[in-house]
């Protein structure tokens, strides 16, 4: 079977309209190894349904499991019915699947769809919950529906899925308040919607092995202190739709703060390790409001936008004016880098260039803003594309930097070509700004902003028993959003907006 008919043939299964071009737009090899990638994974017409399981009813479930262990195979599971707010994006009301009080279910070779407003597929909630499943395709078609959902500190392994979300504010792979772990290796994981990263962390996630796509939003979003892990990943994104006057730039991933209740404040993380990254619009990362760690090696990084950056740290919607830029240790080892790097006046970046890394690019093109600080290890190189603007440099290796042709300077003082530096770090903070404002595209409430409330909890129309999840200021959460109006957050549905199907994601 020939390439493009594996890929024909996937759609047409999937349900989703996977256009050609949309998975051949790398160039060289990533193009072929994206296609192949997304033509070789599970279909409808792959799952053997033995059992149907179906729930149309506002807030339940078709698969409940609560302080037990349960295996299921072989099932197709169907949710329809509606539900919005907190109880459906904090504690697991509508969602299809919903796994709670410590319960354990094991379930493979199925088939999950639902279609309905805030009905995740497969959700799992609270310290000591585990969901394992494996072999299994997910589609979720309404807004606010991820595919899979953990919060309250809840487990998810996942292995060898299909996902599509086709709704806007569902994240193929997404957590709430509480967070919690979730892994997921091998598999086909796309959005379409708006307001739709393939993975929205306010938990610790790890992708390994995985082709994962967004048509509409970024690919990564992690908020707050939390974290995304990518192994040999391959990771596509376009984001390409604004949900909001937040900030002004589209990107691949974006780390930040909302400042909602749903993330405590910290460091940030991202790593990835070899794979790819290819970003058809914007900029490739995107911080603001918070501290992070981005940790790159041996990636495939591209940038079809030719006006793009690869790193913006700068202040946008979040926080309070004029402390809420990103704070950056970016680390590259065995890692190529191109493009520009803008740091605002109110961001500070420390890049290090390791185990023979390259960056081309210009820092700050034109003139001083933030505080940038860049250090080359030997045998690392930094090319630069036009005059560039840093604080302060360690460079011992009189070949480390080219200027091609352009100008180096030094808090304020020209570098000369061949000469060695010696500069110091800036302190990364990880405090953040307390102000309440919107959450971009893909965050893990909303992103088009569902009415505020929601009655009922999980299948009886009560909460689950037992503690819910924390705010980061310690104290229990009612079921309640913070005071005042949280942001819409894209990937989830916990914002507030008096229309369920509007299009207000506060991020890009």
């Amino acid at each position: 079977m020939g390439l493009k008919t594996r890929i024909k043939k996937l759609a047409a299964a999937a349900g989703v309209t996977l256009m050609i071009t949309a998975l051949c737009a790398c160039s060289g090899q990533g193009t072929e190894d994206a296609a192949s990638a997304a033509a070789d994974y599970l279909t409808k017409a792959d799952i053997t349904v033995n059992e149907e399981i179906e729930n149309t009813e506002d807030g339940g479930h078709a698969v409940e499991v609560s302080g037990e262990e349960k295996e299921y195979s072989n099932v197709g599971v169907s949710k329809t019915g509606e539900s919005d707010g907190d109880e459906a994006d904090f504690y697991g009301e509508n969602s299809a699947v919903f796994v709670t009080e410590k319960g354990t279910l094991t379930i493979k070779d199925s088939l999950i769809e639902t279609n309905g407003t805030h009905a995740n597929a497969v959700f799992s909630y609270g310290e000591g919950t585990t969901v394992n499943i494996a072999d299994s395709v997910i589609e979720t078609q309404g807004n606010c529906s991820g595919g899979l959902m953990t919060t309250g500190g809840g487990t998810m392994n996942a292995e060898n899925l299909t996902i599509n979300t086709s709704g806007n504010s569902s994240a193929a792979i997404r957590s709430d308040r509480g967070g919690g772990t979730v892994t997921v290796t091998k598999g086909y994981y796309k959005t379409t919607g708006t307001g739709s990263p393939v993975v929205y962390s306010t938990a610790d996630i790890t992708v390994n092995d995985s082709y994962m796509e967004s048509a509409a939003s970024q690919g990564i979003v992690v908020e707050g202190k939390n974290s995304v892990t990518l192994n040999n990943d391959t990771l596509v994104a376009d984001n390409n739709t604004k949900n909001s006057d937040k900030s002004d730039y589209y990107q691949a991933v974006m780390i930040y703060q909302s400042m909602s209740g749903d993330a405590d404040s910290g460091t940030s993380s991202f790593t990835a390790n070899g794979g790819s990254i290819s970003n058809k619009n914007g900029d490739i990362f995107f911080v603001n409001n918070t501290a992070c760690e981005i940790d790159l090696t041996d990636v495939e990084i591209s940038n079809e936008d030719e006006d793009g950056l690869f790193l913006r740290a700068e202040a946008a919607g979040w926080g309070n004016e004029g402390s809420n830029g990103g704070r950056i240790n970016l680390n590259a080892g065995r890692q190529t880098i191109e493009g520009d790097i803008s740091v605002d006046d109110v961001s500070v970046l420390n890049m290090y260039l390791k185990d023979s890394s390259s960056y081309m690019g210009a820092i700050n093109r034109d003139g001083q803003k933030g505080d940038v600080y860049v250090e080359i290890e030997d045998g690392s190189t930094w090319t630069l594309t036009a005059d560039s603007y840093v604080s302060g440099l360690t460079v011992s290796d009189k070949d480390a930097i080219d200027l091609n042709g352009h100008k180096l300077y030094i808090d304020g003082k020209e570098y000369e070509a061949g000469s060695t530096s010696k500069g110091e770090a800036f302190e990364i903070s990880s405090g953040s700004s307390d102000s309440t404002g919107g959450a971009p595209e893909g965050a893990s409430g909303d992103g088009q902003a569902p009415p505020d409330g929601g009655s009922g909890g999980p299948g009886n129309g009560e909460k689950p028993s037992g503690e819910p999840p924390e705010k980061p200021d310690g104290s229990s959460d009612s079921g309640n959003k913070p005071a005042g109006d949280p942001p819409a957050k894209p990937g989830s549905g916990s914002g507030s907006n008096s229309n369920s199907n509007s299009n207000s994601n506060s991020k890009s």
